[in-house]
């Protein structure tokens, strides 16, 4: 297999590596950076330096991997420096608001819209990123941090819309969106202690999950929204 992590140095980037270096199956590991050094060395990994917000750097990481059997982006933010997510409407912040839609939803777009052409093959292949349940209209019965839930809702239609375009040219890709659950990392920190206890998972747990999902997954599963336990997320 032929890998492309984005967002590689993160929590869920770092542990997705280091997982899937341990299987026989994978031939190699293209991983992305931005500002945090990389700290995994493997002959089976590269690292690039890429900020995947831009399209220039993207387009010239297209130019560096070779077809991909599965992409996972991993780049996300849920908090800035002394901005937080919003309480209350009136706490919203024009600056923060564009801060999360260019993190959260501009690079997978930017991914597919370069990448595709190393994903059109006779060979199923996968295209996830990592969302959150709490972008999920469906499911929003509580109100609050507006910015971070309209991203990770934009970030969930470009999905949906980029699985219909590429079935309708007909690629071997499923494409679908994954739900961590409240993960160990740098993004949950300020929140973790109103996290019911038992209910925050470790990195580790949640590549395996992943890992494990993308093993189960096929075709009739393009364009959905899954959660770490294999449950179905309403969009």
């Amino acid at each position: 297999m032929h890998i492309l992590i984005l967002g590689g140095t993160g929590g869920i980037g770092s542990a997705l590596i280091k997982t899937y270096l341990s299987q026989d199956a994978v031939n190699h590991i293209h991983a992305t950076y931005h500002n945090s050094h990389p700290t995994i060395e493997h002959p089976q990994l590269t690292w690039l330096r890429t900020d995947v917000s831009k399209d220039s750097d993207v387009a010239k990481l297209s130019e560096t991997v070779g077809p991909l059997d599965i992409v996972i982006n991993a780049v996300g933010m849920l908090h800035s420096g002394d901005m937080m997510p919003e309480k209350t409407i009136t706490q919203f912040d024009s600056d923060f608001f564009n801060q999360n839609i260019a993190t959260n939803v501009l690079p997978t777009l930017l991914i597919a819209k370069h990448l595709s052409p190393k994903l059109k093959s006779k060979t199923l292949n996968y295209f996830v990123t990592v969302s959150a349940k709490i972008g999920s209209i469906e499911d929003n019965n509580l109100g609050g941090w507006i910015s971070y839930r309209s991203s990770k809702a934009a970030l969930n239609m470009a999905l949906k819309t980029i699985s219909i375009e590429w079935k309708n040219k007909k690629f071997n890709t499923c494409v679908f969106a994954f739900h961590p659950g409240t993960t160990d990392t740098n993004l949950s920190k300020p929140f973790q202690r109103n996290v019911p206890e038992g209910n925050l998972q470790t990195p580790e747990k949640v590549a395996a999950a992943l890992i494990n999902l993308l093993q189960q997954l096929s075709l009739k599963d393009n364009g959905k929204f899954f959660s770490y336990d294999g449950t179905e997320i309403p969009w």
